[in-house]
């Protein structure tokens, strides 16, 4: 809208601009206008882009942290008034990243103790540590910074004050033991840094300052022996990075050894030697990894003399990025080079006993076990799923080890017959790598250690037995404390169970190597009032009634009576002989069947003479003999279940 020439409002100005015709004449110009506009856009874009980042270097660093470990970077020609971006994400384990800038010149050491000075005292005055750690790290440090960026990450930006060159330490989190593998990106004057997603453009704004880290040099000593038993021995290391060189050192130090040194690959290729001809009683080797140092391992060997394998003690010496190892003086520091066995905790909670089968010699129980151990590899960072644990259940921990190639303590019930039903797995995960599994499973189990000899009164020992999959060197069991207990109600009614105790052993079963096995054993006794009351008593009564018969003088009834007996006691034999195993000894029971057998077989036999007696007309002599009989047969039963018992025993 517009006025028109005396000051008017014109209210038909609008309609003319649309008219049709005056759009037509106006069209070509305005296309023109657009068109000239887009392409200028297009044409200056590319070269404003390629002109803004080639003065933005941005440098993309890549590393790992130990616990207690610090890099330190140096950062080149920096120029006053410009800004320094840096921005460190973890990217592998729990690592919670802490950025420090100080000067160039200053000693990382010297600032580290000025600043643990400073935070130590504010702590014992009674300030909140957090609090404490914030205002020391400003008093001390150019800048710094834990978590302004993503989750855990850590981001800053300085402006720099003068010309030089500055420091910048990455370290992990202030109040936790976090370790992993980082990234860093630096950048000036690119406050895209901040966001994490920068692209680098040059690899030369920073330097890696290894004398001043804390990083890397490790050394650690070993002491073994080799015997023409044991000739060779190996020693499986942990992870070396890229361009990270490992030195090692042995000498016999008793016998007389000749210890070859060999380095291996993760195929079991020989990458170096030391002493390889075996013609010294030490030797060392060295080399620097360009790719990833995984699954390498020493192999220590003796070597021979005159053709003879020789034996003694010996001392290892191995280092990474310390080449005084070589010369067998560096004294051991830093984190372990070579892997230790892995220390599982392992408990079990016996909650049933569903079934005892005598004759098949086996067992069922219900029972819960638990595993505890540490595994660095396990960790993660908790800013990944918001949580302080990971819960993995039935397959998924399986499936996530098998994944990330994470070895972890798989197990078999060694004394395990047909499948065991797991009721309930799960496996809880910790950042710093701290692992329990627990497994809820019913399982039938062989128990060949049954001993019937003092059956019904016996008492028998069952195991449940966990073997480890693989051998010692990687996981050694231990027993968990305050964990394995028997359950207040276990459900079997024919057996008491006493006592339980745990137990660790090595044994060579299931791999054919050394490997650990926990053994949950429990003795249990039988209710012996069922056999008290099911046998004894009706065999006594019987051999009471037996012995009642002597007074009697029609041998023939007596006869009758004792043959009756004697079928009684096969039909109790046939009864117990089918609760137990074809056993090639025998029982208690089977003595006091046995004895009960032959004296009442001995019984008939005798009624029978004393009735011929009577028949031939010597009735007298029968009677005479009798007399006697009737306090010989209690005497001779007794001896007679005393032999027997202590053939048996």
């Amino acid at each position: 809208m517009r006025y028109n020439q005396v000051g008017e409002y014109d209210i038909f100005e609008p309609h003319k601009r649309m008219y049709p015709g005056n759009i037509m004449k106006q069209a070509p110009i305005f296309l023109t206008k657009i068109i000239l506009f887009f392409g200028l856009v297009v044409l200056l874009l590319p070269v404003q882009g390629t002109s803004a980042q080639e003065n933005q270097p941005i440098q993309e660093v890549n590393g790992g942290i130990e616990p207690g470990a610090v890099v330190v970077y140096r950062v080149l020609d920096l120029v006053k008034g410009q800004t320094v971006y840096a921005y460190a994400a973890g990217t592998s384990g729990n690592l919670d990243p802490l950025i420090v800038l100080v000067e160039g010149d200053a000693d990382p050491v010297a600032e580290s103790q000025i600043f643990g000075a400073s935070f130590n005292q504010a702590v014992a005055a009674g300030e909140d540590p957090v609090t404490a750690y914030a205002a020391a790290a400003d008093d001390q440090f150019l800048a710094w910074d834990d978590d302004n960026g993503q989750g855990y990450d850590a981001a800053l930006a300085f402006s720099v004050p003068a010309d030089g060159s500055y420091l910048l330490a990455l370290a992990s989190s202030r109040f936790q033991q976090s370790a992993g593998d980082f990234r860093l990106l630096i950048g000036i004057d690119s406050p895209e840094v901040l966001s994490g997603e920068a692209e680098p453009t040059t690899e030369h704004l920073v330097v890696f300052q290894q004398d001043l880290s804390r990083l890397g040099v490790a050394v650690q000593e070993i002491s073994g022996a080799l015997s023409a038993e044991n000739s060779f021995t190996s020693y499986n290391l942990h992870d070396i990075r890229p361009g990270e060189t490992l030195y090692a050192y042995i000498e016999a130090t008793a016998g007389d050894l000749a210890p070859v040194l060999t380095l291996e690959d993760f195929g079991e290729k020989v990458i170096r030697t030391g002493n390889f001809l075996g013609e010294e009683a030490e030797g060392s080797l060295q080399f620097t990894f360009d790719g990833d140092g995984r699954n390498y391992r020493l192999r220590v060997s003796a070597c021979c003399e005159d053709g003879q394998l020789t034996s003694g003690d010996y001392r290892l010496l191995v280092g990474v990025n310390d080449p005084d190892v070589l010369s067998g003086v560096a004294a051991p520091e830093g984190n372990p080079i070579v892997k230790e066995p892995l220390d599982v905790q392992i408990g079990l909670k016996m909650q049933q006993v569903t079934s005892v089968d005598q004759k098949a010699e086996n067992f069922g129980v219900v029972a819960t076990m638990q595993m505890n151990w540490f595994d660095r590899k396990l960790a993660f960072s908790p800013d990944t799923c918001n949580c302080n644990f990971k819960l993995l259940r039935g397959n998924e921990f399986a499936s996530f080890v098998s994944q990330n190639d994470i070895p972890w303590p798989e197990f078999t019930l060694f004394n395990q017959q047909g499948r065991r039903d797991t009721q309930n797995q799960l496996v809880i995960v910790f950042p710093d790598g701290r692992a329990t599994y627990i497994e809820r499973f019913s399982v039938t189990l062989q128990a060949p250690d049954f001993d019937f000899r003092r059956f019904p009164f016996d008492s028998q020992q069952f195991f449940i037995r966990i073997d480890s999959l693989f051998p010692e060197e990687f996981f050694i069991f231990s027993d968990l404390p305050d964990y394995s207990e028997l359950g207040g109600q276990l459900g079997e009614e024919e057996w008491i169970i006493t006592d339980f105790n745990t137990e660790i052993t090595t044994e060579i079963a299931s791999t054919e190597r050394p490997t650990s096995r926990f053994s949950f054993g429990f003795e249990a006794e039988r209710h012996v009032s069922f056999y008290v009351i099911r046998v004894f008593i009706p065999i006594l009564v019987i051999l009471t009634v037996s012995w009642f018969t002597f007074f009697l003088k029609d041998y023939s009834k007596r006869v009758d009576v004792s043959a009756g007996n004697l079928l009684l006691f096969i039909a109790f034999n046939f009864t117990i002989s089918g609760d137990l195993p074809r056993l090639g000894y025998i029982t208690f029971l089977d003595a006091v069947l046995i004895t009960t057998f032959v004296v009442t077989g001995m019984v008939v036999a005798f009624n029978v003479i004393l009735k011929r007696l009577e028949l031939s007309g010597r009735e007298e002599l029968a009677q005479r003999i009798d007399r006697y009989t009737i306090w010989i047969y209690p005497l001779a039963y007794i001896l007679g279940l005393a032999v027997v018992i202590g053939l048996a025993t």
